[in-house]
């Protein structure tokens, strides 16, 4: 977890104090439920919850002498209590405390990232609707193609991100799980009740069956659903990154008084924050090899995947949360260019209508293939030599002999290709 692409919420989280705050809780409740059974005196658990603490310089002294920091913990904890301390990990391997304490603060990463992503949702929905009118030349292969709107392009965003919430709830129930089911998974040495009290106390899913460690898969789609989601901010990034372009320039990221976007160039303004955006996504594609390869652990378990673990899970929730957090404020505050992105329609020369007049000659009784080989040598011509495209058709005394002056008025009009907009919204929510 690099420190510039990490909020302070989600450092907390995974700070080493945090994990060891988790483990205490993982074991308290341990002991609540041994107690609740009758095993363990209730006297002793009281004691537990008063006394029990631990100190993280004393967990490294004994660590260095053990390496085995779930060890080092327990013996830590245990010195701070008195006899009560024989009940501290009973009935326990190391992983039921990793593993349950593990899928604890996964939950708190989750409820970060689940407010980032309802705020973006927010965010694209506002925008979509200011924009939902405003019309702009829609590009296929990188080339103008037809009209549509900036509201429009948004709008499929605010599907996309929908799609991306509901991936990420189900692949975030997966990973909020524990396990507490001994050595091999088989509750040898602490019952089921165990691990049903515990996870109920803790708003984890107990996992249905484990060996000694919760099923990798689980872990490995979570990480795959944050690569994706990255993925979908990569791609909304990279259309502004186009769109800001000099060339194009419909679009632009804020830029503050005082910012700079070059050491060498002062016209510079680039979209460094959608650049970054793009660059994260990178990163978090790259766990997800590690993740997949986290899954095929030996029998019941070796450590190979811990230490990629400590890697991959803080630095995949600090980076989508960092990465949300930022494309929800450079969308928010996008300046756009309505009148640029009418200009940019008529740099074609009318071609953008060229499929109107095509299907204008088909609703007059031309084959198809007729009235395409009729309109592409007049766009060739519009292109080559530099002319405005309606005039050529307006000369083309084969196209006049099918279709009026009002046919061709309503072929070049560009309301006619947004006309089902507000319909589109309404499919997908946005009113």
């Amino acid at each position: 977890m690099l420190e510039r692409y990490t909020r302070p919420e989600m450092a907390n989280i995974w700070s080493l104090h945090n994990q060891y705050q988790s483990w205490l809780e993982v074991e308290i409740a341990v002991d609540e439920a041994w107690a609740k059974l009758g095993e363990i005196p209730q006297e002793d658990v009281h004691k537990i919850n008063a006394k029990a603490t631990f100190d993280d310089d004393r967990i490294a002294e004994i660590e260095a002498v053990t390496h085995h920091d779930v060890v080092a913990f327990t013996r830590d904890v245990s010195e701070s209590l008195g006899e009560e301390r024989k009940w501290i990990h009973y009935g326990m391997t190391s992983t039921d405390i990793v593993d349950t304490a593990q899928g604890y603060r996964l939950k708190q990463a989750n409820e970060i990232l689940r407010a980032d992503l309802l705020h973006l949702k927010e965010v694209i929905r506002k925008q979509a609707l200011k924009y939902k009118d405003t019309v702009m030349i829609g590009r296929t292969h990188g080339v103008q193609a037809e009209p549509t709107t900036f509201g429009y392009k948004i709008a499929r965003w605010y599907s996309e991100i929908n799609r991306d919430i509901k991936r990420f709830d189900e692949a975030a129930a997966g990973v909020e799980a524990g396990k507490i089911s001994g050595a091999v998974g088989t509750f040898a040495n602490v019952p089921p009740y165990v691990e049903e009290y515990v996870c109920d106390k803790l708003g984890l899913r107990a996992q249905e069956i484990a060996s000694q460690v919760l099923p990798r898969d689980l872990h490995a789609d979570y990480i795959a659903t944050l690569a994706l989601i990255g993925t979908s901010l990569e791609e909304f990034a990279t259309e502004i990154r186009s769109l800001q372009r000099s060339e194009i320039h419909e679009v632009e990221e804020h830029f503050n008084k005082g910012q700079k976007g070059s050491s060498a160039m002062p016209h510079k303004r680039n979209p460094i924050g959608s650049e970054n955006v793009t660059g994260l996504a990178r990163v978090l594609r790259g766990h997800v090899q590690t993740a997949y390869e986290d899954v095929s652990l030996w029998h019941e378990r070796d450590i190979s995947h811990s230490s990629a673990e400590r890697i991959i899970l803080p630095d995949s929730t600090a980076i989508l949360d960092y990465m949300l957090h930022r494309f929800a404020n450079i969308l928010e505050n996008l300046t756009v260019f309505p009148d640029r992105m009418k200009e940019n329609m008529n740099l074609t020369y009318g071609l953008i209508y060229s499929q109107r007049v095509m299907l204008k000659l088909i609703d007059a009784g031309l084959t198809r293939e007729a009235a395409y080989d009729l309109v592409q040598p007049l766009t060739a011509q519009a292109w080559d030599e530099h002319k405005q495209f309606r005039p050529l058709v307006e000369g083309n005394e084969t196209i006049m002999s099918h279709l009026s002056e009002d046919e061709i008025e309503d072929a070049f009009d560009y309301h006619y290709h947004i006309r089902h907009v507000d319909e589109i919204f309404k499919r997908i929510g946005l009113e």
